[in-house]
């Protein structure tokens, strides 16, 4: 209950555990790098800060062209994956529901699977083709779910929801796995790719992913008091002057803005959106004002740990970022179910 109404310690353990999550991130791999070295080094190179010293060249190839963009592309996609998962989950009213379990992710895979395949570059959009494509993919997507599902239910129960993304979500791999069974040279990046990496990745696709990243958070944290709103019964929102369908249209787009861009320069990683919101949710309350942020600061020192496990568990094999996040998720996602099947029976 303390640790609910101290929003104050809220943010700053939070934070303190982002910042150890890169500091960790950075440091640990073949090549240990002490972490007053990396402070001096990002002194030194990022903020430009005079009389650092002299630092091994080593060093700072190993920290800023390797591993200090790795960490940060990792911390950008798990925030954009977290707080589309707090999103869908307050709009939806339903702890289950994740960028990953109502489709979204599945169709951004398409999306972008099919840029890679046919090996496509839109006209005056360049490196960005492989974002926007993946970003329409998910949109189409989430509202080819919802359509369907009030096909089957026009009340459009949140579990009719979740169980019409799960049929998507399997009718979409399918589609990947005939690309893949078609594709020739292009098989192993299109493999690796679906498992989920952040490696080998420079600055260049944290410069992709920024202002995505940018547009889509914006949204979604202008639509919490309205999330809000919306927990409680969307008749009630509307009673107290939210304008419901104009807001869900956003949070949707919203969510799938960031799920699709994160697809594309990662992957597909699974359950970052189910269980960071659900645990944030369990320490600091429902409130979407500071649930959003939290979830952006959590999910992303989440991924930076999950991607430093897996480069390092079996090192020096690595192991696809999406495995890790997935034996953690689907046993956190069991549990989440069999609570609110016992919840309803009691």
């Amino acid at each position: 209950m303390f640790l609910r109404n101290n929003r104050l310690i809220a943010y700053v353990i939070a934070t303190a555990l982002l910042i150890a999550a890169m500091l960790l991130g950075i440091s640990i791999g073949t090549v240990s790098v002490p972490v007053l070295t990396i402070l001096q080094l990002i002194g030194a190179e990022v903020l430009h800060l005079p009389g650092m010293g002299t630092i091994d060249s080593m060093y700072t190839t190993i920290v800023m062209d390797i591993r200090l963009p790795r960490v940060i592309l990792a911390g950008l996609v798990g925030a954009s994956l977290a707080i589309a998962g707090a999103a869908f989950q307050g709009l939806l009213r339903n702890p289950l529901a994740d960028p990953y379990v109502l489709g979204v992710s599945s169709g951004a895979s398409v999306g972008a699977v099919l840029v890679l395949f046919f090996n496509l570059s839109l006209p005056f959009i360049g490196i960005f083709t492989l974002p926007i494509m993946s970003i329409a993919a998910s949109i189409l997507t989430i509202f080819l779910v919802l359509f369907f599902a009030r096909q089957i239910e026009r009340s459009m129960r949140v579990e009719t929801i979740i169980l019409t993304g799960i049929v998507f979500s399997s009718f979409l791999g399918s589609l990947l796995s005939l690309m893949i069974a078609l594709t020739g040279e292009e098989l192993r990046q299109i493999i690796g790719w679906l498992l989920g990496s952040v490696s080998m990745r420079g600055w260049e696709y944290i410069a992709i992913i920024i202002p995505f990243f940018i547009i889509g958070t914006a949204i979604l944290l202008f639509s919490s008091k309205e999330l809000n709103a919306m927990s409680f019964g969307e008749e009630r929102a509307q009673h107290i002057g939210v304008n419901v369908a104009r807001r869900k249209l956003w949070i949707l787009i919203g969510g799938s803005i960031l799920t699709g861009a994160a697809v594309a320069v990662s992957g597909t990683i699974g359950f970052v959106g189910l269980v960071i919101p659900h645990l944030t949710r369990l320490l600091w309350g429902p409130d979407h004002r500071h649930l959003l942020p939290l979830s952006i600061l959590l999910g992303a020192a989440f991924l930076i740990v999950a991607d430093l496990i897996s480069r390092t568990i079996i090192s020096p094999t690595e192991l696809p970022i999406g495995v890790i996040t997935s034996l953690i998720g689907a046993p956190v996602f069991a549990i989440i179910l069999i609570r609110r099947r016992k919840e309803r029976r009691g």
